[in-house]
């Protein structure tokens, strides 16, 4: 590594400098992106470090290879066998540190349009000093006096907060749905190839939604009990009825002509991803055969007398969890993503068709962009002109990412007897938040359908 990279690394971590790939093959990147790679890889730290607080084979192996660990656990008062240090009460603490590093940070930018202010050099720079205060806010949280107390009011308050992100994902997902037809409805104008590609679209939607609905009719019931199972399957699948019936009535027509089935066939899809994923977490049901033996029933037949690797599945689920996070946190934390929340959309008019509607660029692109240094030329600081992002609302999703994260962790209101190898077995609480979110999804596309309809007087771009 040249000791000009590593005089630019220094600036990046203890001044306003942005953040650079050293090698030389490595593309150049935007300062804007940058900046959420490293908030995004700060989130990714604490979340490992709440996994590794989950896993009792980790606290037990450190129990057994760490020198004096009882000294060790002693000498910091973390009891006897650092039990304050593992476990949800654990997951708990750090997760508040990260929460509150994150709105400290939301409230800090608040009101910023460009990146030339002093507040806006703290939110894009000084790496090290931010890396040493999100350590100090975990660490202090171990702490706070009258613990029982705290961690009871604070797992309501990420209970809230859990909520609240998923109903943030929900809304840009219906956002999603009227985004994408309406980007290839504006294409038709130009080019009638954009009709088929709809059509096309739309079949394929219906086909998977329905599709769904029905291999879960066949693995999740039977002739003779399930009935919980019938009970949900038949009224999600009523609602995908009732929303592509909506979405196509003449008094929705009249009022949103780009309303139409693409949108419906999306968020049907939805629907019965998050049945499955519902029913797949609902606890089993146990009855008595003929023989007295305990038979599990209203789940698939198939697998039932496999034994997976505990620890690949948990590894593989832990992966995909933060692979979702990042995904869902980065693509709610645009510009485009932040104005349709705040319900400020592109005028139709406006719109060119794409294939990729969803990756649509947030950076304006400036012909004159400079790189940071005259040699290695690594970064390109592309919010001269303004800001590409809003940093609060950046900072406002992530910490309520955190809350959702400590909830998921620590299964959650199933909080006592979790750990991460119980992080994908049935749960109630799990099967309830799933089927809960299935339904506020269809209830907010159900309200951007009949909302134009309630308020004739305001406009509306969805």
């Amino acid at each position: 590594m040249s000791a000009e990279c590593c005089a630019g690394q220094l600036a990046c971590c203890c001044g306003t400098a942005g953040c650079s790939l050293c090698c030389g093959c490595c593309p150049k990147i935007r300062q804007s992106r940058t900046t959420r790679c490293m908030y995004a890889l700060y989130f990714i730290l604490v979340v490992l470090l709440c996994c590794l607080m989950m896993s009792p084979t980790v606290a037990k192996a450190m129990q057994e290879h760490i020198p004096f660990f009882e000294d060790i656990c002693k000498g910091i008062k973390a009891g006897d066998t650092c039990e304050k240090l593992v476990g949800y009460s654990a997951v708990y603490r750090v997760c508040f540190g990260m929460a509150c590093f994150f709105f400290v940070f939301c409230l800090l930018t608040l009101r910023i349009n460009t990146s030339k202010g002093c507040r806006a050099h703290i939110h894009n720079g000084f790496w090290f000093f931010k890396l040493l205060l999100l350590g100090a806010m975990c660490s202090g949280a171990f702490f706070i006096p009258d613990q029982e107390t705290f961690l009871t009011a604070w797992r309501y308050v990420g209970a809230v907060g859990g909520f609240i992100f998923i109903v943030i994902q929900l809304l840009l997902m219906v956002e999603c749905a009227h985004k994408w037809n309406k980007n290839w409805t504006a294409g038709t104008a130009s080019n009638k190839l954009w009709y088929a590609y709809l059509s096309l679209a739309t079949l394929v939607m219906y086909s998977i939604a329905t599709g769904g609905l029905v291999l879960m009719a066949v693995f999740y019931t039977q002739l003779e009990g399930c009935t919980q199972n019938k009970i949900f399957l038949g009224v999600n699948g009523g609602l995908c009825l009732l929303i592509s019936a909506a979405a196509i009535s003449p008094c929705v027509q009249n009022r949103q002509p780009h309303s139409g089935l693409l949108q419906s066939g999306l968020i049907s899809c939805y629907v019965a991803y998050l049945t499955l994923s519902a029913l797949s977490s609902k606890p089993r049901d146990v009855v008595l055969d003929e023989h007295g033996k305990n038979v599990t029933i209203c789940v698939p037949n198939f697998g039932q007398d496999l034994y997976p690797d505990e620890n690949l599945v948990t590894g593989l689920g832990t992966g995909l969890l933060i692979i979702c996070m990042l995904y869902s946190c980065w693509t709610s934390t645009t510009r485009s993503s932040s104005d349709a929340l705040q319900g400020r959309y592109a005028a139709p008019e406006l719109e060119v068709a794409r294939c990729c509607f969803c990756f649509g660029n947030d950076v304006v692109e400036d012909p004159e962009e400079q790189s940071d240094g005259k040699g290695a030329r690594r970064v390109l600081y592309d919010e001269k002109k303004g800001t590409v992002y809003s940093y609060s609302y950046f900072h406002a999703v992530f910490g309520l990412a955190s809350l959702y994260v400590m909830m998921t962790l620590t299964n959650w209101f199933h909080y006592e007897s979790a750990s991460i190898h119980t992080f994908f077995r049935e749960s109630w609480s799990v099967f309830w938040v799933k089927m809960a979110s299935c339904w506020t999804c269809v209830l907010l596309y159900l309200w951007t359908l009949v909302a134009p309809l309630c308020c004739p007087s305001r406009q509306f771009y969805v």
